[in-house]
């Protein structure tokens, strides 16, 4: 397959370890790990890669599970040089596809743009979270978001208004392939040190609520509305439950942990472990809002002729 990578101004690297780069810290590699130098090296690229190649983007690893066989075909990272943000117009910025969240709501405060102080909450890039529609604190992106500019897999890069992203709760129907690259978002007038008390008020409560300095993947399941997914776990009776280093969260238990040495695969089953338990205690299906990719390990047996 070496042969038919196309030629490109950023990194490329064959068999990339993505445990590293995930909050999981588990998984295999990526087949091929692209990094583009710019938008127009990741267009080149894209359009140059055999179409039978399958692609996935990939932000801060923050929502994720790879899977321990790793992930073929070609994972794109966008790093600085996709990730600037600047103010556009009053109230608007235009955001790279590899910006976090804390910066897109830091570069708000800096222009007065409240309304944005939920993406502070969001341990994510800005390509994730719109295609993901993430939200926290009672907004979501589509409540922000004035255009998305999205490079399709064919390498064609198009702008696509907030009302074509067929938003919903954490979803989109952006195509399979394509890769946000850059977002615009609008707020409302604010004074920025009441946006930055916002600011601070939420990075507190989450501090509080949340697992944060664990190996975790942020909030497991959707809200099935009206319930809460952690209360449904809780009365479930699955609040510190584990799979050899695999735990829920005692302190929130909309979230798995690895507590040191837990395998995707340890971790996923005991996802689906909870979802039968809360099947089983309310009738309610948990849906993953965790985004599950890649190949699940083959384990050979010992007394296999392989």
């Amino acid at each position: 397959m070496a042969a038919a990578m196309p030629r490109v101004r950023g990194k490329l690297t064959a068999q990339a370890p993505l445990a590293p780069l995930v909050w999981f810290k588990s998984g295999g590699a990526a087949q091929w790990l692209f990094e583009p130098a710019d938008v127009e090296d990741l267009q080149e690229f894209l359009r140059d890669l055999p179409p039978d190649v399958p692609v996935m983007a990939l932000g801060l690893g923050s929502n994720l599970i790879v899977r321990d066989g790793g992930v073929p075909g070609v994972v794109v990272r966008l790093g600085k040089a996709c990730g600037k943000v600047e103010q556009v117009a009053p109230l608007t910025l235009r955001c790279g596809g590899g910006a976090s969240g804390i910066a897109v709501s830091s570069a708000a405060r800096d222009a007065g743009a409240a309304g944005l102080e939920f993406l502070r909450s969001i341990p994510g890039t800005v390509g994730g979270f719109v295609r993901m529609n993430g939200g926290a604190y009672g907004r979501e992106v589509k409540d922000i978001l004035v255009e998305a500019d999205v490079v399709l897999r064919s390498g064609e890069r198009v702008t696509l208004p907030v009302g074509a992203l067929g938003y919903s709760y954490r979803h989109s129907t952006l195509p399979e392939g394509a890769i946000v690259v850059s977002a615009t978002f609008r707020g409302e007038p604010g004074e920025p040190a009441a946006i930055q008390a916002e600011m601070d008020r939420i990075a507190a409560e989450r501090e509080a609520s949340q697992p944060l300095r664990s190996r975790t993947g942020g909030s497991t399941f959707k809200n099935p509305l009206p319930h809460k997914a952690w209360q449904l776990v809780d009365e479930a009776g699955c609040r510190g439950l584990r799979l050899g280093d695999a735990q829920v969260s005692e302190k929130h238990c909309n979230f798995l942990l690895n507590l040191g040495a837990a395998s995707s695969a340890d971790i996923e089953a005991l996802g689906e472990e909870v979802r039968r338990r809360v099947k089983d205690s309310s009738g309610v299906e948990l849906e993953w809002e965790i985004q599950r990719v890649g190949l699940e390990l083959v384990k050979v047996s010992k007394d296999s002729d392989a």
